[in-house]
């Protein structure tokens, strides 16, 4: 059969066929006197091989491999590969509906957050701390962070930092001290970095920080905190790595603040 022929009974196109011939997918058959090309059974069989494995999610690459006698690689080893990459991307789709349905709910309140598409726990935990102080230039930039590092980080860290967070901040009193600390850095804008309050600052932070919040010896040099205090005055970015170096421990501040 010509390569038409072969390409309607397998239902891919005339294209696709010289371009797996180009790839080595398939063997391409010698031309007869009259420069044609006459197709047999075993292509058929093969090119429709190759059409069921690209159709279950398989490159072209992962075909040849499966294809070739020495490749090393069975089929099996390849469609479990396909399958955990799959179970991948159901699993980022899901977690995406998921802010999406968040975004709809409060879409349908007349709430849509100002750092936009939330995660639900992280939509959960600014529920919790109730409106946000648009006075507080502080408050206002804790969000947006933790809006990025909720639309940055990993799911596995990003969970870890929640499970954090959300047990600390529903304890009685927890929800007011944070707004104290917002105010206590505000008060620091204009403030040298030497100023006692900034010591006092940090200490107030460092209360409200979770035990178990993720941290390491360099956090206070991390470049996203790095950007983020930017934006600070030099009393409040002091305050803030004080804070984060009496949590890790690398401070000679005195005492852990806790």
């Amino acid at each position: 059969m010509r390569i038409g022929e072969l390409a309607g009974l397998v239902g891919v196109t005339t294209r696709a066929i010289r371009h797996y011939h180009h790839l080595g997918l398939l063997a391409e058959p010698e031309r007869l006197g009259n420069g044609y090309r006459e197709y047999g059974l075993r292509h058929a069989v093969e090119l429709a091989r190759i059409r069921r494995l690209t159709e279950l999610g398989l490159g072209l690459a992962e075909v040849r491999d499966v294809l070739a006698d020495d490749a090393g690689r069975d089929l099996a080893e390849v469609l479990g590969e396909l399958d955990a990459d799959l179970a991948r991307q159901e699993a980022a789709i899901h977690d995406r509906r998921a802010r999406l349905r968040t975004l709809l709910a409060e879409a349908e309140r007349g709430r849509l957050p100002a750092e936009g598409p939330l995660s639900p726990e992280l939509a959960a935990f600014f529920s919790g701390l109730g409106d946000v102080d648009t006075a507080s230039p502080m408050a206002v930039k804790d969000r947006e962070v933790l809006a990025l590092i909720d639309t940055t980080a990993p799911p596995e860290a990003r969970e870890q930092l929640m499970a954090a967070l959300l047990p600390a901040f529903s304890a009685p009193g927890a929800v007011a001290a944070a707004h104290d600390v917002y105010a206590r850095l505000d008060a620091l804008a204009d403030a040298d970095p030497d100023d006692p309050r900034v010591t006092e600052a940090a200490h107030a932070l460092l209360a409200c920080m979770p035990e178990d919040l993720p941290m390491d010896g360099h956090t206070d040099t991390h470049p996203l905190l790095d950007t983020f205090l930017a934006e600070f005055s030099p009393a409040q970015a002091a305050a803030v790595r004080l804070a984060m170096r009496i949590a890790t421990g690398t401070s000679t501040d005195g005492g852990d603040g806790r």
